[in-house]
């Protein structure tokens, strides 16, 4: 900024410290002015007017550079004290200046108005009054004792002058300053609505994403940064869409089509595909005019929709389940009776006398195999059956440690099995029955599909902030996850894992992780899996702590 600074953009009115750099300048110009002019006349003016002249000047340089020094290299806001004292001295070279030019006839009287204009914008109105009658005062004094002169109707007029400037320009200033500070307020607002919007465009988990009609990004918040995998800084002002259209091109697409065809509003899915994961997000679109002949701006505006995504699959398996159960529990009661009496009578043949070797192993044979239908009609039955019939406080973690001495007494338990089980006591509310088949079936399951060499972790505890899906539900959750070493899960079977007669394993029924899955939705639970090719399983389930108040009535 130069020496003879402006005004503060914006403002209406000069500040207090740029006015004062003018009247600085103004002063030491009037001072060097009547000194030169003194010196060149020196033959024709009074010995005596020189060196006034002579100390104006001097007086005026070390005033202005002490006031200088104050407001501007110090930096401090002008007090009321300190314009009374530049007014005062001002008032005093002025009158200088007038006397020793011819007083009433003086060319120079003139530099009042801007004296007390400047003081009008400066001080407020009683002190403008002031300052005009110390000029009054002044002015009249040096007309009638400087110069002896009588008094006319010039000096009338001047002196009517001076108060008519003061008047005017204090009104004028009162009403610019009233205008300034509504127009300051309207700014402070502004600049607050300002500042509370973009904070909450960057703390809503929502991402939002705008782009100019060539596809030049223009704006992103945080959210939209992480759940698209790039950064604002690198992509802001430049062509994106082609970033949009490689990472998830039904986004790109949904952009476009809102750009070219002036779609207000759309819904669609898309799929994300970055490199650590791919998950689908629901986009909205919109398009934003922000002048009457500007080029339309379009706007998205998305979120991660992989939670709600998985609990609506966790929904319809639990519902396909329960359906699943009550047509087993109606065809395992038609079929179990009539198998025990086809049972009976062929074991009851296979006793008689006149049975040769032939028809004993088959009727053999008969018995052998309705057992094992018996037994797996028994399994259907419990997967029917599966209710909370008996919720009460009970530790989980005592639950799993009894679960687990079990399976290691299994027959298919390998003898190099390692279990081990970690974490806190966890207190909850449960059927306890259910909860032991829970975590027996996993455990169970883990040790039979690593075979030798098994190691299995277990463990229990209450789960991390951001760890269950988003709209779970689960009030105070705990966990339990059941992780292996084994070769995990194939991708034909993951999809349908909890489906019963699915199964990964030679020989078995694949009702176990249906009944987890039927014992866990009796608790108003969660279970998750997750399994990588070579690198083993982890089963993770959710329960609530406690029951719901008209569960427990």
């Amino acid at each position: 900024m130069s020496w003879l600074g402006g005004g503060q953009r914006g403002s209406v009115i000069p500040t207090p410290q740029n006015l004062l750099r003018w009247v600085y300048a103004g002063r030491l110009c009037v001072a060097i002015a009547i000194y030169l002019a003194g010196v060149m006349k020196f033959t024709v003016v009074a010995p005596v007017d020189l060196l006034i002249t002579s100390f104006a000047l001097v007086a005026s340089v070390v005033v202005t550079i002490a006031s200088y020094w104050v407001t501007h290299i110090k930096a401090r806001p002008p007090t009321r004290t300190f314009l009374y004292g530049q007014a005062l001295y001002d008032v005093a070279l002025v009158t200088t200046v007038v006397h020793v030019t011819g007083g009433p006839q003086s060319d120079l009287t003139p530099l009042y108005v801007p004296l007390i204009a400047v003081t009008a914008v400066l001080m407020p109105p009683a002190s403008t009054a002031l300052v005009t009658a110390l000029v009054g005062i002044v002015y009249f004094a040096d007309v009638l004792l400087g110069h002896t002169t009588a008094m006319t109707a010039q000096v009338g007029l001047q002196l009517l002058v001076f108060v008519m400037v003061a008047a005017a320009t204090a009104y004028f200033a009162s009403r610019v300053s009233v205008m300034g500070a509504e127009r300051e307020a309207l700014a402070g607002e502004l600049r607050q609505a300002r500042l509370e919007a973009a904070d909450v465009l960057r703390s809503v988990p929502t991402g939002i994403v705008t782009v100019d009609q060539a596809g030049h990004l223009l704006y992103c918040n945080p959210a939209a940064e992480q759940i698209l995998g790039f950064k604002e800084r690198q992509w802001r002002g430049r062509p994106i869409m082609p970033e949009f259209a490689k990472v998830a091109p039904e986004f790109w697409a949904a952009i476009t089509a809102t750009a070219r065809r002036g779609v207000r509003a759309m819904r669609v899915e898309a799929t994300v595909r970055r490199a650590d994961r791919t998950f689908p997000i629901g986009v909205t679109t919109t398009t934003l005019d922000v002048e009457p002949v500007g080029e339309p701006r379009v706007t998205a505006i998305f979120t991660d929709i992989s939670d709600s995504k998985r609990l609506e699959e966790l929904h319809l398996r639990a519902e396909r389940l329960e359906a699943v159960a009550e047509l087993s529990a109606s065809l395992a009661h038609e079929i179990k009776n009539p198998l025990a009496s086809i049972r009976s009578s062929v074991e009851q043949l296979g006793r008689a006398k006149r049975a040769n070797a032939d028809e004993k192993f088959l009727t053999s044979l008969i018995v052998r195999e309705s057992d094992r239908l018996s037994r797996l009609l028994s399994e259907f039955l419990d997967f029917s059956r599966v209710r909370a019939t008996e919720c009460r406080p009970l530790d989980l973690r005592a639950v799993a440690t009894a679960a687990i001495r079990l399976v290691r007494e299994h027959p298919d338990c390998p003898e190099d099995a390692v279990i081990e089980l970690t974490g806190e006591a966890t207190p909850m509310e449960g059927d306890e029955d259910l909860l032991h088949r829970v975590v027996s079936n996993l455990v169970l399951n883990a040790v039979q599909a690593t075979g030798t060499g098994a190691r299995v972790s277990v463990r229990t505890g209450r789960p991390g902030p951001h760890e269950l899906p988003g709209g779970s539900g689960i009030e105070s959750p705990v966990s339990l996850a059941v992780s292996d070493n084994g070769p995990g899960i194939p991708e034909n079977v993951r999809a349908r894992l909890f489906e019963p007669f699915v199964t990964g394993r030679v020989g078995g029924t694949g009702l176990g992780l249906a009944i987890v899955q039927r014992a866990v939705d009796a608790h108003r639970g969660l279970v998750l899996v997750e399994s990588t090719a070579g690198q083993g399983t982890t089963f993770t389930v959710y329960f609530p702590s406690a029951r719901r108040k008209e569960e427990a009535a």
